[in-house]
């Protein structure tokens, strides 16, 4: 059962900072060091202090970028910068985005869930893992005793119940406003009305909620929970038996997952010799001349393939031609396949790459693999990467569905690391939940 919950959220202070596009940033796993230092020079309230600080030389065991954050949060704090609201709610976000030529505005609520394991299948994962980001989410909970950045999670309402109930509570004024240049805005509210939180509560503890964004950081809220608890006399709810979340209906207009497309390089000169003999083994090949097509126009040729048939493009073998792979009709995948792997792997272009093509074909191990790969969602820089020979190969896939999801979760797999981008991300520093109460 699915347990949600209002809390006092932290968030600036209207009054303090007139700006929020000054001082919110994207979550830590999208931070570059660039992007990083362009946001430390916006505003020396940025909350890329807090929640993706820099490392320097000199850090040690008690001044490094986590402990820095602890200081920047308090100080904040006590000057007004950042205040806790007095009353527990449940926040309304409308976050709209242009992409391409269309504009988005895609709705969700933010509350707290009480943590689950995943055997009890009531949060359901979609993809895996890296260890490097939980250690460093797991570092931040125990540095700020907060979660400083929402996990997005899907839910199911097909009858629009939770809609109708947030259109109907949600107040006139919001709590907060950001209008970004680009066209890009954020406005919260606060839902504080008791009955309309009693009812989204019922309805939430009949539905499972599936992991889209932030894995690594319901993972690491897990790990913190464990070691807290390990050892300790208190018995009873704790504030960290509780993650905040932001949901999202499933058939949301705003929902947008673009494509993960891999990058390989380091590969060796004897892994990319008989690559393409290989490839034939289990895939139709069609060169296509590169100078005859954008990769944009690459792009819309493999999504305009079939639904019986994985599609890819890879790029650099041939540097003259984009080759387009489809799966053939003759081969049925789960002869070569690993048996760990499900079904839904033989409909993925994320899991026929790393599965098929890097561990089957070309030998690598996932381990080894996850050293040689990068990822992006543009597939012209995808193909720019490879022609300025930062990397060898490009796999252009199509993108992952929200029903895909839905279906491995269920089935209780996983999805190759890195299967889904959901964009644009989330907010950091709109609204976060503290454990200090």
């Amino acid at each position: 059962m699915t347990d949600i919950r209002a809390f006092g959220g932290i968030h600036y202070n209207p009054l303090s900072v007139k700006d929020l596009t000054q001082v919110l940033c994207p979550p830590y796993d999208v931070i570059s060091p660039a992007r990083q230092q362009e946001l430390y020079d916006l505003s020396d309230n940025n909350f890329v202090r807090i929640e993706f600080g820099r490392e320097l030389p000199q850090d040690n065991e008690t001044d490094n970028r986590y402990t820095r954050a602890s200081v920047n949060l308090n100080n904040w704090l006590e000057k007004g910068i950042l205040q806790k609201d007095s009353q527990r709610a449940i926040y309304v976000h409308d976050h709209r985005y242009r992409y391409g030529n269309r504009e988005y505005c895609r709705r969700s609520i933010t509350c707290l869930v009480k943590l689950e394991e995943w055997d009890k299948m009531v949060v359901r994962p979609h993809e895996g893992t890296f260890s490097r980001a939980k250690s460093d989410r797991l570092s931040i909970l125990w540095a700020l005793q907060a979660n400083t950045s929402p996990i997005l999670a899907l839910y199911d309402d097909t009858d629009n119940n939770v809609a109708v109930l947030v259109e109907s509570a949600t107040p006139k004024s919001s709590l907060l406003h950001a209008e970004y240049e680009n066209g890009k805005s954020h406005n919260l509210w606060s839902i504080e009305d008791a009955d309309v939180i009693n009812n989204l509560k019922q309805y939430f503890a009949q539905q499972p909620l599936y992991i889209a964004d932030g894995h690594h950081r319901y993972e690491s809220a897990l790990t913190y929970r464990r070691e807290r608890r390990f050892g300790a006399s208190e018995s009873g709810e704790a504030p960290y038996d509780f993650v905040m979340m932001s949901l999202m209906e499933f058939n949301d207009p705003g929902l947008l997952i673009l494509p993960a497309h891999r990058l390989l390089g380091g590969i060796s000169r004897r892994n990319l010799t008989g690559l393409i003999s290989g490839l034939e083994s289990y895939f139709t090949v069609r060169k296509i001349p590169s100078g005859d097509r954008s990769p944009d126009d690459v792009v819309k040729l493999l999504s305009g393939k079939g639904k019986n048939k994985v599609s890819l493009v890879l790029y650099g073998l041939l540097p003259e031609y984009y080759l387009l792979l489809e799966t053939r009709e003759d081969i049925t995948l789960n002869q070569v396949l690993p048996d760990l792997h499900a079904d839904y792997n033989q409909k993925l272009g994320v899991s026929v790459v790393d599965h098929l093509i890097l561990e089957g074909i070309m030998g690598y191990t996932p381990e080894a693999i996850g050293s040689l790969l990068s990822y992006t969602h543009d597939a012209r820089e995808a193909i720019n990467l490879v022609q300025s020979q930062e990397y060898q190969l490009a796999f252009l896939v199509n993108p992952v569905t929200p029903a895909d999801i839905k279906s491995v979760a269920d089935s209780g797999g996983r999805m190759p690391k890195k299967s889904t981008y959901f964009y644009p991300k989330m907010p950091a520093g709109l609204i976060f939940y503290s454990f200090v109460q």
